[in-house]
């Protein structure tokens, strides 16, 4: 969670700055590589290994950071990604298996092919071409900022209901938001 609260400050920093350049891109990314590829797959390696399973399914944790770097790549040449993601972006699939893990560690290590499956969809959408908004807010108006605004107030809903066993969950929103969004759009 600290990681992703940095990485927005930076982010931030460098649009209120002004201050773009192609090497603090690569480094940006390098960062996220590491903070929400390769600690959301030490994570989930951790829990496999203490699982049922076999000790070599513990490696598909390793999927994850592989995935973040595709994607991750994929974000740096896309030119079409810049107000929305297409694929799911590096640090929300990480507060997704962070927020898993922290709250339901015991069931995961009991459920290790629920692990992998879903290892494979975060995977998948890491990569996909699925559209999904950005968090990034345009003023304070709710015309400009509407999608924003229900997302986090579902956001709250969730934490208020939830508290800390809410991130997964709100990660799982935001994936079903932008996917109605997108249905919506196409009517």
């Amino acid at each position: 969670m600290l990681a992703a609260v940095f990485d927005f400050l930076d982010g931030f920093a460098a649009r209120l700055l002004k201050a773009y350049s192609e090497i603090g891109k690569q480094l940006d990314s390098l960062a996220d590589m590491i903070s929400f590829g390769f600690l959301p797959g030490t994570l989930v390696f951790s829990v496999l290994s203490v699982s049922e399973a076999h000790f070599f399914v513990a490696f598909v944790g390793f999927l994850i950071p592989i995935f973040s770097a595709l994607r991750l790549a994929k974000f740096n040449i896309d030119e079409r990604q810049t107000t929305s993601f297409l694929g799911l972006p590096t640090p929300a699939n990480a507060i997704f298996w962070g927020g898993l893990i922290y709250s339901y560690s015991a069931f995961l290590t009991e459920s290790p092919l629920f692990i992998c499956l879903f290892v494979l969809i975060s995977c998948l959408l890491l990569v996909s071409e699925l559209p999904m908004f950005s968090l990034k807010i345009k003023g304070i108006s709710w015309k400009e900022n509407k999608i924003q605004y229900i997302f986090m107030i579902g956001s709250i809903a969730l934490i208020w209901v939830m508290q800390l066993n809410a991130f997964a969950p709100i990660i799982v929103w935001y994936i079903v938001f932008s996917i109605v969004l997108n249905f919506k759009k196409k009517e």
